[in-house]
């Protein structure tokens, strides 16, 4: 099962918060307030993505943290790079030396291939998407009556 680690997830959260606050700078306890994560949890997030350079941080009395750019800008990929390194299925998608069946294998290309798609579509997913409203498809509804035909 593919999966995002826990930090990734509360990092969505806390920029989530950040593009919808209506103030430019962002402390560490405002954070965790309004979003319940744990204020370790929310420093440390916080310094990873400046380190990423998808937030800024400014020091002193009116300082903080910003999003180093507007919402539509920072994609989830940046997000998912910043805390877990690069997006990589297998080890061979990111280097075939930690592999002793690199020589032989005929699939690696393959996973390359897919490892792609779904950085592809990672990068073509925004901030500013995340923070729409989830569209719910309608229900669709199917008479009984016209299943036995």
């Amino acid at each position: 099962m593919l999966r995002v680690s826990k930090l990734t997830d509360y990092a969505t959260v806390i920029l989530s918060h950040m593009a919808k606050g209506a103030s430019a700078f962002h402390t560490a306890i405002e954070i965790a307030s309004a979003t319940g994560i744990a204020l370790p949890t929310v420093s440390k997030i916080l310094k990873l993505l400046v380190h990423a350079q998808v937030l800024t941080s400014t020091r002193g009395a009116k300082g903080g943290y910003a999003l180093a750019s507007t919402p539509d800008r920072i994609t989830v990929a940046a997000v998912i790079r910043a805390l877990e390194g690069p997006i990589a299925l297998t080890e061979c998608s990111i280097s075939h030396r930690g592999c002793k069946q690199a020589s032989g294998c005929g699939i690696r290309g393959n996973w390359g291939l897919i490892n792609q798609a779904i950085h592809d579509a990672l990068e073509s997913v925004t901030l500013a998407d995340m923070i729409k409203p989830a569209m719910v498809p309608e229900e669709i509804l199917i008479p009984v009556a016209s299943l036995s035909r």
